[in-house]
């Protein structure tokens, strides 16, 4: 009874999320969703448009897009990374590493438009090419916006552990180390998870906003902004439309490692 309703209930949050995109396609195509917002054509085109023009610029866009794919996930994995490592800190020294963990999150509380100029004038000088002080501008950004979810989540899961674990671990006369590997880092799994559910939408979002302000001009988020300062709508949404697919396969993918992993745990 119990696995046939989580079944029903996996199976709603994927078709009502699905059927509520069908139908807004859906009145977009027919011209009623422009009625309600009331625009026209031009600033905001038809499905069918958006999507002729991704097929016939489908190699251009396909570069953008592989940039902006390559700086989400650099960031998002180097960010995951250091973010994990500062909560390991945190757990093993607590007097100096929550003031570490409280610094981190300071940065998520910047908004991305003012950091990102500060980071690309920061790195102007560390190549002679722009395509690779630009990425590299890029990717600082998306690593230090991805460390603070995954910092305080990962302390959590390092530290909110079950009752009299602990104990029964000290009885067996446990080290620190055996601890951390048997005890602790199995528990914080289910955070880093959580952690990343919410770190790659902000990748995401973080990647095109920081193109904005790239010297290079290269990514989903810098060919929307060149678009739209041109009038170019229905080219600008194309992007658009291909930023928000990014993000679905990237999600799609977490929750796809996400079942493997929790369910290999589960089963021991």
């Amino acid at each position: 009874m119990i696995k046939k309703r989580i079944s029903v209930d996996s199976a709603t949050s994927v078709v009502y999320p699905l059927a509520f995109g069908i139908i807004i396609v859906l009145m977009w195509q027919s011209g009623m969703l422009h009625k309600i917002l009331k625009t026209d054509e031009y600033i905001l085109p038809y499905p069918t448009r958006i999507f002729q023009i991704i097929s016939e610029n489908s190699d251009k866009i396909s570069q953008n897009a592989a940039s902006s794919v390559f700086v989400t996930v650099t960031g998002l994995v180097l960010g995951s990374i250091l973010g994990y490592l500062a909560a390991i800190g945190a757990t093993v020294s607590p007097r100096f590493g929550k003031g570490g963990l409280t610094v981190i999150s300071a940065f998520n509380a910047i908004p991305i438009v003012a950091m990102a100029p500060v980071i690309m004038n920061w790195t102007k000088d560390i190549s002679s090419k722009a395509e690779i002080r630009s990425t590299v501008a890029k990717i600082i950004v998306v690593t230090l916006m991805c460390m603070a979810s995954m910092s305080i989540n990962a302390h959590r899961g390092l530290n909110e552990l079950k009752p009299f674990s602990l104990d029964l671990m000290k009885s067996y006369a446990a080290d620190k180390k055996t601890v951390f590997l048997k005890l602790r880092l199995p528990n914080s799994i289910p955070y880093v998870f959580t952690a990343l559910k919410v770190s790659v939408p902000a990748s995401v979002i973080t990647a095109l906003v920081s193109e904005y302000f790239a010297e290079y001009r290269a990514g989903v988020g810098r060919q929307i902004r060149e678009n739209i300062l041109i009038a170019q709508y229905a080219t600008a949404w194309a992007y658009i439309a291909v930023a928000c697919l990014i993000g679905i396969i990237l999600f799609v993918l977490l929750l796809m490692a996400e079942s493997i992993f929790l369910r290999k745990r589960r089963s021991h």
